[in-house]
């Protein structure tokens, strides 16, 4: 059984074309600027679903996904459920639906592996590059979200880069030219998708009694977006903002 948090029918965010957003429950990561904090905890507000609900459901949409769309997992954190993960992603690929994955790639063992081979398109959610930047966003390291960088790199698995601008936080020049200089050279980065940062979750923490620890932050400007984009360009063909 696969533990889900919620649907999203439609979606035109998380991959290309329209898609079927599943949103599992359970993170290994601790955001700051998490914008669904309810997602974290591995039980939490979830039900335990069936491989066949969840096919059925993708089947059913299929008509609506045209040539570009297809299904995406996000979270949560979409690979601490790998092992359950595995036979849905199977009769995925029987069926001819495209899958992506929405992944902060920090976890790695066979079912992992397994997975993202099966896997269409990865959206690589790189949260900074510096590693004492990134520990203090995450509150965990970035070394195996750049192993797993690396390991689609070299078998030519696809993927999209994912980058949260926060202001103060995660907008400091150097680490985006490290990122830019470290990633640039990379065949298989599609494409790079910078995401404002929002307070829409802010709510949430209140109703589950936490901190919110970025109270106070405003959200990017347009001039800090488009700062930002010039500077991503210098180093990726694709850069979007979303």
């Amino acid at each position: 059984m696969i533990r889900v948090h919620s649907y999203e029918s439609l979606g035109t965010f998380d991959g290309p074309g329209i898609r079927l957003v599943v949103f599992l429950q359970g993170c290994n990561f601790r955001c700051a600027y998490c914008a669904n904090p309810d997602t974290i905890d591995l039980r939490g507000e979830s039900t335990e679903t069936s491989v066949e609900h969840i096919l059925a459901m993708a089947v059913s949409q299929k008509p609506f996904f045209g040539k570009r769309g297809g299904i995406t997992f996000s979270g949560g954190e979409p690979t601490l459920q790998a092992e359950a993960l595995l036979p849905l992603f199977r009769r995925l690929k029987e069926e001819g639906i495209h899958i992506c994955l929405d992944t902060n790639g920090s976890i790695w063992n066979e079912a992992v592996e397994e997975l993202f081979s099966l896997t269409d398109l990865v959206l690589l959610d790189v949260k900074e590059f510096d590693a004492a930047q990134h520990r203090l966003i995450t509150e965990r390291s970035n070394e195996h979200t750049l192993q797993t960088a690396a390991w689609l790199e070299a078998h030519n698995r696809p993927f999209w880069l994912r980058y949260v601008l926060v202001p103060g936080y995660s907008d400091r020049e150097a680490d985006i030219r490290a990122l830019g200089a470290h990633f640039g050279s990379y065949r298989m980065l599609e494409r790079v998708e910078i995401l404002p940062y929002h307070t829409l979750g802010a709510h949430k923490y209140d109703a589950l009694g936490w901190e919110y620890r970025l109270r106070g932050v405003k959200e990017n400007t347009p001039a800090q977006l488009d700062a930002a984009r010039a500077l991503f360009e210098e180093y990726f063909a694709t850069v979007f903002v979303n």
